[in-house]
């Protein structure tokens, strides 16, 4: 009996706490779903018909901002910037020039002081052999004319230093096309001359003297090189040929001058890795690059970008250069940093070739072509 009535209990408060769950706050008796059919009394009915014909709303894509637009900047032309930038070479080489011009206004010109201003020529970079021709040169005419007016001594100075760096040089640069074919500009050199920037700023001197530019971006080893030439040709409207990191720089070369043939442009520039020179296998590349163009067009310039800041060094480099591309014409960069102006003697001698343009500066427009005649009077501080 006792078994009964716990059996009992527990079956009613199994009921009682069943039906408390069953009728809580919140929940509701499941409905079977209402297929949609005519309104009745504004019920759930009606809104499933409402919420079925309301329009699909897509969300619109997010609007990519517009990229930024360069504006296209006009050079200056080539012509005359070496006089416009006389003044910030003078600061670097006028010392040198007040040294000469020092020596020679002394009242005794014996020996001893001849032998200084030879001494002071060598120091500038210009080499003992130049240095002492000039010499010799500038006493014999001293001693037969008899001057020492400063004003004809400071003119038989001129005279002597413009012949060594030879005014009657062809400093031009072939950047005209050939028919259908533009002309073609391979430049080299060693890491750490400013031969990317070099070639920048060269396409900048060409827009300026109304010349379309095309750039090739050969130097594959750094894409750092590759960006930085597109910069610079998005400032003057200059197309860019690019590829990958690690590409064969010959095959970017041969697009460049190809995309240039049919772009119908006046001039290719070719922008080559900084070789060491004491790297066999990477000297071959270069003259690999040159016989890759050449199956299209002709090179008409290989410019060498040499620092004028590394005197002796830069002369080795340059000769190695010389023996592997046949070096049309140099570019001297940081010219205005180094009071050594007498490398540009030397470097013409070693490679018997012409500097044709000369660094000045750190600006998009410092790239002057070289005039012998301005160069001295900025040393001279005229």
């Amino acid at each position: 009996m006792e078994y009964l009535i716990v059996i009992a209990g527990l079956v009613a408060v199994a009921l009682v706490v069943g039906g408390a769950v069953f009728l809580r706050p919140g929940r509701r008796a499941q409905r079977p779903p209402v297929e949609p059919g005519p309104a009745r009394g504004g019920g759930a009915t009606a809104v499933d018909e409402a919420e079925a014909a309301a329009p699909t709303i897509e969300r619109a894509p997010p609007v990519e901002a517009p990229p930024p637009v360069v504006e296209i900047e006009q050079p200056p032309p080539g012509a005359g910037r070496l006089v416009r930038l006389r003044a910030r070479l003078a600061r670097s080489q006028n010392a040198f020039g007040k040294t000469l011009l020092g020596l020679l206004s002394r009242e005794t010109l014996d020996d001893d002081a001849w032998e200084e201003l030879e001494d002071t020529l060598i120091t500038a970079d210009m080499g003992a052999a130049v240095a002492r021709q000039v010499t010799d040169d500038l006493r014999t005419r001293v001693q037969v004319l008899g001057t020492r007016d400063p004003a004809q001594v400071r003119e038989l100075l001129k005279d002597e230093l413009v012949k060594q760096i030879g005014a009657d040089l062809d400093r031009s640069l072939a950047t005209e096309p050939h028919g259908n074919r533009p002309a073609v500009l391979l430049v080299v050199g060693v890491n750490g001359t400013g031969k990317t920037t070099t070639c920048g700023k060269l396409a900048r001197v060409l827009v300026g003297d109304g010349r379309t530019v095309l750039l090739g971006a050969a130097d594959t080893f750094r894409a750092a090189a590759a960006e930085q030439l597109e910069t610079w040709g998005s400032r003057v409207g200059a197309q860019v040929v690019r590829k990958d990191e690690g590409t064969d720089p010959a095959s970017v070369a041969f697009d460049a001058v190809r995309q240039g043939i049919e772009s119908k442009v006046d001039t290719v520039i070719i922008d080559t890795a900084g070789r060491l020179h004491t790297k066999t296998g990477l000297m071959d590349e270069l003259g690999k690059v040159k016989r890759v163009v050449e199956k299209q067009a002709d090179v008409d310039e290989v410019l060498l970008v040499l620092d004028a800041t590394t005197g002796q060094n830069g002369m080795q480099q340059a000769r190695v250069f010389a023996e592997v591309v046949n070096i049309t014409g140099v570019v001297l960069t940081k010219l205005d940093g180094t009071a050594k102006g007498g490398i540009v003697v030397q470097v013409q001698r070693e490679l018997g070739v012409p500097v044709k343009l000369v660094g000045l500066g750190e600006g998009p427009d410092d790239l002057a072509p070289f005039e012998p005649e301005a160069f001295v009077d900025a040393i001279l501080g005229d």
